[in-house]
């Protein structure tokens, strides 16, 4: 199997992989396959079609109600009905983005390993990858890691869980309240999904909500100074080689119409995580049993990381240590969505970041 030659690739076609795909246009790189002259980049995507993780969000998650959103670089999104179900709206705008910037998209390429070619910082790095038509492969001077965190669901584990006898699921796969009607779902996790999901859940049937720590709700709408110190706390994790964590996680619970809506509907009453699942509920920490026919777990994801194992850059924490988005221990790598990046604007700005600097050091090695 021979490899293609690139200079750059990147790795994911979200909000993050986009940018820095936009931003490589911009800077005068050209598609692979595009026959043109010039300085050549990929986009592998694992998915099935253009749109992300949005293609995977629940049914009713609406435009007037989905948190985040923040337009790729040079293209707003389109008005749309806030009653729109943002799976079908958003998937369309990131297919229209790939078009308009003529970015050649490889999909569904699913990325198995990033590894060295050799011992040479100058040289190339080796991705290999599985498509339809069997392995794959590219040799690529940079690596611009975007494959955020939707694929890698995060579970903790309590004692007794595997005996429960009711139904659990994680977010990642909710699809809509009417599943759980006439049944006592437990909602686990303080974050927008888990209070989201909450006040949807809790319209149909009856709801009980814990979470590990209490949230400390914030009055205003939205607080820019905590928001800043939560990024730079963050970044100052992944410089240390930390998990990165949530950011959202340290900016604190905001009141949103979701928010409120469960509050007025009596469901917003927190309680304290349980100790462990029994078959027929959760023991709760004062030894009570609360009864449950169903837990949804709101407990977040991890970053998708997996096939950068065979660089060995995962500290003895679970992190790889980044600064301004490349990997300290491999700068050929590039880490956006990552960390402090995770939001939609963060992504953006991560991505042109991150080909800033693949032109300079370009630049400096006479590559470019």
């Amino acid at each position: 199997m021979s490899a293609s030659l690139v200079d750059v690739a990147v790795i994911g076609a979200g909000q993050a992989g986009l940018s820095a795909a936009h931003h490589l246009r911009r800077r005068g790189f050209v598609p692979a396959s595009s026959g043109e002259d010039g300085p050549t980049f990929v986009v592998l995507d694992a998915e099935d079609r253009a749109g992300g993780a949005w293609q995977h969000r629940w049914a009713t998650l609406r435009m007037g109600t989905v948190n985040g959103i923040h337009e790729l670089p040079g293209h707003p999104v389109p008005p749309a009905d806030p009653a729109a179900p943002s799976r079908e709206v958003l998937p369309a705008y990131f297919d229209e983005y790939e078009r308009l910037q003529d970015l050649r998209v490889h999909r569904p390429v699913r990325v198995r390993s990033v590894r060295r070619e050799d011992d040479d910082a100058g040289g190339r790095l080796l991705v290999t990858a599985e498509t339809p038509d069997g392995a794959a492969s590219w040799r690529a001077r940079y690596v611009v890691n975007a494959t955020g965190t939707w694929r890698r669901p995060f579970w903790p584990h309590y004692p007794g869980q595997e005996r429960f006898a009711g139904v659990q699921l994680h977010v990642h796969d909710y699809v809509a309240a009417d599943a759980f009607a006439g049944r006592r779902v437990v909602v686990v996790g303080a974050g927008v999904s888990a209070i989201q999901l909450l006040d949807e859940i809790s319209a149909v049937t009856d709801t009980f909500w814990v979470s590990r720590a209490e949230p400390k709700w914030d009055a205003d709408a939205f607080d820019t100074a905590a928001r800043i110190q939560a990024i730079a706390g963050v970044e100052e994790r992944v410089r240390r080689g930390l998990p990165p964590g949530s950011v959202v996680s340290v900016t604190g619970a905001h009141w949103s119409p979701w928010a409120q809506a469960a509050q007025d509907r009596g469901a917003l009453v927190w309680h304290p995580m349980f100790t462990a699942v029994e078959p027929t509920g959760v023991r709760m920490p004062d030894g009570t049993l609360e009864p449950a026919d169903a837990i949804l777990w709101a407990t977040g994801f991890r970053a998708d990381i997996a096939h950068l194992s065979p660089l060995g850059l995962r500290t003895e924490a679970g992190g790889i240590r980044v600064r301004n988005t490349r990997a300290i221990d491999e700068p050929r790598l590039f880490l956006i969505g990552y960390g402090p990046s995770q939001s939609t604007i963060g992504a953006n700005r991560a991505g042109r970041d991150a080909v800033r600097a693949i032109v300079a050091a370009m630049r400096e090695t006479g590559s470019a």
